[in-house]
C-alpha cells in the first residue's frame, strides 16, 4: 500500500476527478444536490455527506421513476408515496411538488438527455453521527439522471427464472415504506445472482409470498385469477398498481382474467400457478418461466403476460399518465 496523502486538498480533488474515470460514469448524466443547491454533470461530485443520517443510520427515502421523451411516466404515483414515506418517518419536507418537478426538468436538461432513469433520495440530512434524528438542522434533496435500462423481456425474451429467498421479510411500516434501508433486498439480491437465477422470492413468516429485491410479484390461478400480495405486506408499487388498474379495467371485460385479488398468497398456491409475472419500473411486465427449478405453466411466457405486457407498454404513452419536465 503506498503512502496515503494526509492534507487532501481542493486542488487535489481537482487532479483526482481528471484521473478518476470508470467506465459506470458514462452511466450517470447529471445530479442536482441541494446541499449546495446546483446541478453537477461531474460523476465524482454526486456524493453525500459522510455525516448525512442517510449514510450512517439509513434515515433516509428515495423513489425512481423513468423519463421517457421528455416526460415522467406516472410522476405523481411516485411523488405522492414520497410524501406518505416522509410522513411515515415524520421527516419534514420543504420541497413542493411543483419544486421538484422543475428540479427533474433542469437536471435533465444539464444532462442533455430526454430519456433516463430518475432517482430522487430525499434524506434527514447532515448535521451529526448519533442516530438522533433532531441534530439535523434540514433535509437534503438529490435528484440524479443515470441510464435508463432496457425492460427485462427486451434481453430474455424467454422469461425469467426465480427462486425462493431465505433472508427474513421486512414487515409492517418498515416493508410499506420506500426508505433507503435496503439490506434485506441486497442479500436477496445476492442470493439471486450466487444462485445464477434472476430474482429471488421473499415470503413472511406466515408462509404467504412477499416481493422480490426491488420488484412486485404476482400470479394467475389456473381459474384464471391474478393474484398479488395484500399492500400492507409488502411495498405497493407504482407499476403494479397501474398494471392492476388495467387488468381490471380491459381483461377482465375481455374476459381474459376473471379477476383481480390482493390477497395472502401461501407457498404451496404457487405450485399450480398458470403464470407468474413480475412488475417494475425498469422491468416493466416479465413474464417468469421459472420457480424454484421448475417450469412455470408450459415454461413459456403466457397469454396474460401478453395482454398486460401489451396495455402497459401502450400506457407509458398515455398523454394522461405523462408529465413533461423538459
Amino acid at each position: 500500500m503506498k503512502a496515503m496523502k494526509t492534507d487532501f486538498g481542493t486542488k487535489d480533488f481537482a487532479a483526482f476527478c481528471r484521473e478518476h474515470r470508470p467506465g459506470y460514469h458514462a452511466d450517470y448524466y447529471a445530479m442536482y444536490s441541494s446541499w449546495w443547491d446546483g446541478i453537477t454533470t461531474e460523476p465524482n461530485l454526486m456524493v453525500v455527506p459522510v455525516d448525512d443520517h442517510m449514510v450512517h443510520r439509513g434515515d433516509g427515502l428515495f423513489e425512481t421513476f423513468k423519463c421517457v421523451d421528455g416526460a415522467v411516466y406516472n410522476l405523481e404515483a411516485h411523488l405522492a408515496r414520497l410524501e406518505n414515506g416522509a410522513k411515515a418517518i415524520a421527516l419534514q419536507m420543504p420541497w413542493s411538488r411543483g419544486d421538484i418537478r422543475r428540479i427533474i426538468g433542469e437536471v435533465l436538461k444539464a444532462g442533455g438527455r430526454r430519456d433516463a432513469l430518475i432517482r430522487i433520495f430525499v434524506s434527514r440530512g447532515p448535521g451529526g453521527h448519533s442516530a438522533n434524528p433532531y441534530e439535523c438542522p434540514e433535509p437534503l434533496l438529490m435528484v440524479l439522471a443515470i441510464r435508463l435500462p432496457p425492460p427485462f423481456m427486451a434481453s430474455h425474451p424467454d422469461g425469467a427464472r426465480v427462486g425462493v429467498s431465505a433472508v427474513p421479510n421486512k414487515e409492517g411500516m418498515f416493508a410499506q415504506v420506500k426508505s433507503v434501508n435496503y439490506l434485506p433486498n441486497v442479500l436477496m439480491k445476492k442470493q439471486a445472482v450466487d444462485a445464477g437465477v434472476d430474482f429471488m422470492l421473499g415470503f413472511d413468516k406466515d408462509g404467504h409470498m412477499t416481493e422480490l429485491p426491488t420488484e412486485n410479484f404476482g400470479i394467475v390461478t389456473t381459474e384464471r385469477v391474478l393474484k398479488v400480495p395484500r399492500p400492507d405486506h409488502i411495498l405497493a408499487g407504482t407499476t403494479m398498481g397501474r398494471v392492476l388498474a388495467l387488468a381490471r379495467d380491459h381483461l377482465v371485460p375481455a374476459g381474459v382474467l376473471a379477476g383481480v385479488e390482493e390477497a395472502d398468497v401461501p407457498r404451496a398456491e404457487l405450485e399450480t400457478a398458470a403464470e407468474m409475472l413480475v412488475f417494475g419500473t425498469s422491468p416493466h411486465v416479465t413474464a417468469v418461466t421459472e420457480f424454484a427449478g421448475r417450469p412455470v405453466g408450459d415454461g413459456m411466457p403466457g397469454p396474460v403476460w401478453r395482454e398486460l405486457s401489451r396495455l402497459f407498454e401502450a400506457d407509458l404513452k398515455n398523454p394522461a399518465m405523462l408529465t413533461p419536465v423538459v
